[in-house]
């Protein structure tokens, strides 16, 4: 996480908006005490155009954050939250989610808005129900809310209403408001994507700063801004050609759930007002829209079950997941079971088991390629080749438990993968790591320095060709590497650290010694900067 001095965040505490600062706390054990009522926003929503184009925004809306700033915002929050021990850095389930999100992007190009914002997707270990949006693009979900959604259609309806708030630029115009320096804005949300999710006291959650995935609690929208959202994302999903009932089935569950839990809500209540007024809005939406029936992807299954085993990996936890898959295996859907079989798969490799992971990821594809039961909707005739399930095979095959004469075989399975699935960033990076398992290291090492060179910002690149150095005995140049791995993850500190060691190795050449300088030199203006940044 961003290292802040209690100094300074009681400084940036001062400059959070009552909006965003204010939470309510929680009873003994979880007990929730009932939220203080919130004062009435004075956000002003834009009209929202009948016709089914996204409102034209005018430029008051960037008199205080412009676009190119919202980005850097997001960035920086993004850069501190995949620090955090719950960020799911799972490749299989990122791969789904952003392959995922950026098709209902597709549906609707504008709403990547004037500065065409890549997005990006990711999930959080969290128990409750919730997703969020971050400034410029960045979308999590929780892990309770991926297993919540019975149906893709519902998935679709969470990730298209905050495609919609981003579209729409609430949060900068929800800190427009604010009429602060565009330094004051970023400090505030910074500090809110810092504060600790346990403690119900804003300040001292502040002053723990050690779990960064509460931005959602501080970046609550109003009523209005809601109902906007829902309308753009109702509109994504309908163009994307998913159920729009989804929408409305998720949102009644939740608003069931909140009866049911009494002064409980939901987290996602909390943080998207529900009310009945929103709920008509939609169904009146959908009586317009002619039905249609979408099933399920096998990869929304497969995305679920990484979920359910991620979401508590300690034994019990695994032991919980493993009893629901044998559960889930007595369902009628071929998907629904091959994703049973590999949840299960999952579980074994988890517990060291490799026998136990084979035979699985087995019966898995033996599964997939069973007809459908009768009256179950799915997906009919021939597979196409899936990039979990080939993710899965190779993680079997790289399982530290592996035999050493096991890894020519995983070389050469993650080189037909990689050929078949040339988008497939998670199987990108286990051929790199079969090359490394099978001494193939001089490959590994210049397969991954072309890769780094065309993936700036993926630290993990920086962390296998780290790893591959250290195999070969190259001192200098593995801490070199993993100085540019902390640089993409925000931790400058510990960068200049890395360069530092790389220095005094005994292999350090005259040349590395020039390259360590001049990256040493970089990141002592840039660490100067941030200073600067705090004492202002």
């Amino acid at each position: 996480m961003i290292p802040l001095r209690a100094s300074v965040l009681a400084a940036l505490l001062l400059a959070v908006p009552w909006t965003l600062a204010q939470e309510p706390k929680p009873g003994v054990f979880g007990a929730a005490a009932t939220p203080p009522a919130k004062p009435e926003s004075k956000w002003t929503p834009l009209p929202v155009a009948p016709v089914p184009n996204l409102p034209n925004l005018g430029d008051t809306s960037r008199e205080d954050l412009s676009p190119a700033m919202e980005r850097k915002i997001g960035e920086e929050i993004i850069r501190s939250i995949r620090g955090d021990r719950d960020y799911l850095d799972d490749a299989p389930l990122l791969e789904y989610l952003n392959t995922f999100g950026n098709a209902l992007v597709a549906a609707r190009p504008s709403v990547r808005g004037e500065t065409s914002y890549d997005y990006f997707f990711f999930a959080v270990r969290d128990p409750q129900l919730n997703a969020f949006a971050l400034p410029g693009g960045f979308i999590g979900v929780h892990s309770a809310l991926l297993l919540a959604a019975q149906t893709e259609a519902e998935l679709a309806s969470v990730l298209s209403h905050e495609i919609g708030h981003v579209a729409q630029r609430h949060i900068a115009r929800m800190l427009g408001q604010q009429r602060q320096d565009a330094l004051m804005p970023l400090a505030a949300i910074l500090l809110a994507a810092l504060a600790s999710r346990a403690g119900g006291d804003v300040a001292m959650g502040v002053f723990a700063a050690g779990q960064g995935l509460a931005i959602q609690r501080q970046l609550n929208f109003g009523r209005d801004a809601e109902r906007e959202a829902d309308r753009i994302g109702f509109q994504i999903m309908g163009e994307a050609g998913f159920d729009t009932t989804g929408m409305v089935n998720f949102f009644g569950r939740m608003q069931a759930a909140s009866r049911s839990y009494s002064d409980l809500m939901p987290a996602y209540l909390q943080t998207h007002p529900l009310t009945t007024d929103r709920i008509a809005d939609i169904q009146a939406r959908i009586r317009e829209q002619p039905y249609k029936q979408r099933p399920d992807s096998l990869n929304f299954h497969l995305a679920r079950a990484r979920a359910r085993v991620l979401q508590d990996e300690s034994m019990q936890g695994l032991l919980n997941a493993k009893a629901t898959f044998k559960t889930q295996l007595e369902q009628q859907s071929r998907f629904q079971v091959t994703a049973a079989h590999y949840g299960l798969a999952f579980v074994a490799i988890k517990q060291g088991k490799t026998a136990e992971a084979q035979a699985e990821l087995d019966a898995a594809n033996t599964a997939l390629h069973k007809p459908a039961g009768p009256n179950v909707l799915t997906s009919s005739g021939t597979q196409a080749p899936n990039s979990l399930l080939a993710a899965m095979a190779l993680e079997v095959l790289l399982m530290p438990e592996q035999k050493p004469e096991v890894a020519p075989q995983a070389v050469k399975a993650a080189e037909a993968a990689r050929h078949q699935f040339p988008l497939s960033r998670g199987i990108a990076y286990q051929y790199a790591e079969a090359l490394i398992a099978d001494k193939k290291l001089d490959q590994a090492a210049v397969y991954l320095r072309d890769q780094v060179q065309l993936y700036k910002e993926e630290p993990e690149l920086y962390d296998l060709l780290a790893k591959a150095y250290s195999s070969q005995g190259k001192m200098t140049l593995q801490h070199i590497a993993l100085a540019e791995s902390y640089v993409l993850q925000g931790a400058t500190m510990a960068a200049l650290d890395q360069l530092t060691i790389a220095r005094k190795s005994t292999d350090a050449t005259f040349y590395d010694h020039a390259v360590i300088d001049a990256r040493e030199r970089e990141l002592q203006e840039k660490r100067r900067e941030q200073l600067k940044a705090e004492k202002s």
